[in-house]
Parts: C-alpha cells; sequence; structure tokens
C-alpha cells in the first residue's frame, strides 16, 4: 500500500507525522532561480541546508564534495540544475560520495527516461532516488512548490518533511507512483497542457487586438478573471503583464520552448494517444522563431500556381527593413 499520497498525506499514523515535522538535514546542488528560492523557503520552515554552486557567491560550500561532508548520515541530496549532461554529472558525481542508505532528488526538469537509468546507477551503491517534478517559477518562495515525486515509498517517506515544507499548505504534492519517473512524467504532462493553454490565450488576445471593435483588451482579460470558466493563473499573468504594456510593444513575438513539451508529444506517439492541442502550441513555438517561414513560402507559390493568386516578392507593404 501507498504510504506517501495526495497532499503530502501519509497513512503511517503517529510516526508519520513525527517524521513530516521534524528538521532535516539536506544539501542543495544548484541555487538559481528556483533553488536559491527553495534554499530560502526550506530554511524558513526550520530545515538545515547546506547549499552548492557553481557560483561561489551564492554556495555554501566549495563543492559537491564539502556540502556532501557538512551533512549528518544519512545524506539527502536534492539536485536543481538544468536536465541533461548536467544533472548526469552531478549524479555521477554523488554516486562516488555518498554510501548505502543516502538518498538523491532530482528536482530538475528531467526526462522521465533519464530518472530510471539514475535510479539503477544508485542502487548499485545502495543509494536511494526520488525524481520530483517542480513547478512554481519565481512565486514558489511565497506561495508554495507543487511537487509531483515518483519513487518507493521508502525514499518518499525518508524525504517527506522537505515535501511538506516546499508544498503550498492547502495540497500541491503527489507521490504519483513507486517507479522512478512517475514524478517527472507527471510534471511533462503538465507542462504540456500549459504550452496549450498559454496558447489559446495568445490565440485569443492576438484576434482581439486585430478585429477594430473591442476598445480596451486588457479590460476584456481582466473582467474574465473571475466567474468565468477559463479563469487561470496563467490568466491572471497574461492580465498583469497587459496592465504594463496594453499592446506587448515592448515584447518579440519569439518563444522558446524548455523540452518537456517536445517530450510530451513523443510520448504521447509512442503510446498513440492523440494530442491534437498540445501538439500544435508546440509547433506554433517553432513558427515563433521564423522571420520569414519557409513554410509559407511553399504555400504562397502553391496558391499561386493553382489559383492565380498574389505573391509578395519583397516585404510586405508597411514592413520595416
Amino acid at each position: 500500500m501507498r504510504t506517501a499520497g495526495y497532499r503530502g498525506r501519509v497513512t503511517e499514523g503517529s510516526a508519520a507525522s513525527a517524521r513530516r515535522s521534524r528538521p532535516m538535514h539536506l544539501g542543495l546542488v544548484g541555487l538559481g532561480k528556483m533553488g536559491g528560492n527553495m534554499r530560502t523557503r526550506l530554511r524558513n520552515a526550520g530545515h538545515t541546508v547546506v547549499g552548492y554552486d557553481r557560483n561561489q557567491d551564492l554556495s555554501d560550500s566549495t563543492s559537491l564534495a564539502d556540502m556532501v561532508d557538512q551533512l549528518p548520515e544519512p545524506k539527502v541530496v536534492w539536485v536543481m540544475v538544468p536536465a541533461g549532461d548536467p544533472t548526469h554529472g552531478t549524479i555521477d558525481e554523488l554516486k562516488g560520495l555518498l554510501g548505502e542508505g543516502d538518498l538523491v532528488i532530482d528536482g530538475g526538469n528531467s526526462r522521465y527516461t533519464d530518472d530510471q537509468a539514475h535510479a539503477a546507477q544508485l542502487a548499485e551503491r545502495g543509494i536511494g532516488f526520488v525524481d520530483c517534478g517542480v513547478s512554481g517559477g519565481v512565486w514558489g518562495l511565497e506561495n508554495g512548490y507543487a511537487l509531483m515525486c515518483g519513487g518507493a515509498d521508502e525514499f518518499v517517506a525518508t524525504a517527506q518533511p522537505i515535501f511538506d515544507a516546499l508544498k503550498p499548505d492547502g495540497g500541491g504534492f503527489v507521490h504519483a507512483g513507486q517507479k522512478a519517473g512517475a514524478g517527472h512524467f507527471a510534471k511533462m504532462v503538465h507542462n504540456g497542457i500549459e504550452y496549450a493553454m498559454m496558447q489559446a490565450y495568445a490565440e485569443g488576445w492576438e484576434l482581439l487586438e486585430a478585429v477594430d471593435l473591442v476598445e480596451n483588451v486588457p479590460e476584456v482579460f481582466a473582467s474574465w478573471r473571475e466567474g468565468t470558466v477559463i479563469r487561470s493563473w496563467l490568466l491572471d499573468l497574461l492580465t498583469t503583464a497587459l496592465e504594463d504594456d496594453h499592446h506587448l510593444e515592448a515584447l518579440e513575438g519569439w518563444a522558446d520552448d524548455s523540452g518537456e513539451g517536445r517530450w510530451t508529444v513523443q510520448a504521447a506517439i509512442d503510446h498513440a494517444v492523440p494530442m491534437n492541442a498540445i501538439a500544435a502550441s508546440l509547433f506554433a513555438r517553432f513558427a515563433s522563431r521564423q522571420d520569414d517561414s519557409p513554410a509559407m513560402k511553399a504555400i504562397a507559390a502553391m496558391r499561386n500556381q493553382f489559383g492565380g493568386h498574389a505573391v509578395h516578392v519583397g516585404p510586405p507593404a508597411g514592413a520595416q527593413g
């Protein structure tokens, strides 16, 4: 039976309650925008955090080895560095520094398949592993972080006091599954949904701006924040941005992607799950990076060939440059 469940609840009675409330010592690798705020939130909750960052102005230790040396046994280390090679390298080094009974938590945006490899790698030395998808951004220090964890009950239970300190007071924690990767898979799908929601708001905003009918687009968005079925935190954030810059003239129409949207679409392909809206929102981000779309050139050429439709041979009328 699962011992750690939704909203940080466990089913082990008073022993679990004591474990959740006790102060812990942990190492935290990566003290950027999220990692630094997480360190502060954990310390505010009474935990002792020894941070390590390559930027020594942020760091509490001179190296990973120094950080590990400052921790009591069993040692718990939270990794909060970019996915891919930075995480792989950190896990490799920690494998040599930690030992049986210690625990590593990967709270970055790692791909779920990497978690399975990392768990097996650390298990060779008896080191536990939990993957934890984290959402909350720069607001997490004040509001708390949504946490989606994957891993064995015993490992999640060990880290429960950390999760309880980081999550919002009203909930926001789930032990998504026993297998390594369950947490990051859940976070990956979360981010895919986020892509589609953002795209829908963005397209609605563009249409409102394009039609010479609605006189105050920012107030329209603000009116949707109460009493409508499309209200959300993303809508709140967009409304704030529109209040500061009514037509978003200070921004360039370029949107990066962190990789999780791609992984979500790839997982949908692998499992034959239709994912029309999320896939379209990912491709829209790719389109945003093109000054002059090659695909649109081909469409213009075809329209001209079959229907004699006009084509632009230079910048559109009124365009700059």
